[in-house]
Formats: C-alpha cells, structure tokens, sequence
C-alpha cells in the first residue's frame, strides 16, 4: 500500500548515503549523474527501483511500485523522502551547503512542489526504455542486491 504520510523512518540498517531512485526517469537519472559528478569522495551508494533490492525497499517504506514518486536516501540512520530527500543528498556534496537554505519552506509546501515535479515528470522530461545506463568506474557503487 503507498504511503501518504513522507515523515522520515527508521533505517538503522541501511548504509549511510543510500539513495533509492527511479532508473527509467530521465529527471532521477539526472540527478544521479549530477551528484556522481560532484561525488569524489563515493559519499554515495545507489539502488535503482526497479532492481531486487529498489523494489524490496519500496515495499518496505510504501513506495508505489507502479509510480515511484519518491526519490529516498538514507541519512544517519533515516529514511528521507522527496524534497528532505533531495535537500540532505544535496547538502552532503562539497559546495553545496547552500541548498539548505531550501528547508525555509516548510515540507507542506516543498512536498507538493516536488509531487507537481513527480507527477508530470514522464510527460514533461519523458521516459527512458531501459534502467540507467552506469557511466565507467561507478558500478561498485550501485547496488541492485542487498550487500
């Protein structure tokens, strides 16, 4: 059953750094490709959706499976979702700070920007026919199986 209510959840298991993320949307895979371009220290690890493990963490946190409208990384032992999702990955980049500055906007109004985004983001941005394409060097930081 998807969730409705996105506060963050206990993920004590979970490595530090995990982002959970669409691999057939072009806006997610953007967004991997920007943070592996500013990650030169691996500070993150990545699971696609649509692999074993993206859809057994989908389940787990109520991630609709048939529309994943929620990017998810794990920070010191939490599940965050959507925009505090995005806003903590972006932080923990170097240089990139600023981008919390965003957590000004209170959540009721950052979440239904990002679902806006969510939404529309196959319409506007289209859909690739297959999972992300891993550039060199990178694969040991993708998970598709549970370590």
């Amino acid at each position: 059953m998807a969730r409705t209510d996105w506060t963050p959840q206990p993920a004590p298991d979970l490595p530090d750094g995990l982002l959970l993320f669409d691999g057939y949307c072009h806006v997610c895979s953007g967004a991997v490709h920007f943070l592996l371009a500013r990650d030169r220290t691996g500070i993150f690890a990545y699971v696609p959706c649509q692999s074993p493990w993206g859809n057994e963490l989908m389940a787990r946190f109520g991630i609709d499976r048939d529309f994943a409208e929620s990017f998810a990384f794990v920070d010191k032992g939490m599940m965050l979702f959507k925009s505090d999702a995005a806003i903590t990955a972006l932080r923990r980049l170097p240089y990139w700070r600023w981008a919390g500055i965003a957590w000004l906007l209170p959540r009721f109004i950052r979440d239904p920007l990002y679902d806006l985004l969510a939404r529309n983001r196959h319409n506007w941005f289209g859909k690739r026919d297959q999972c992300l394409a891993l550039p060199q060097g990178v694969k040991a930081r993708f998970f598709t199986e549970a370590p």
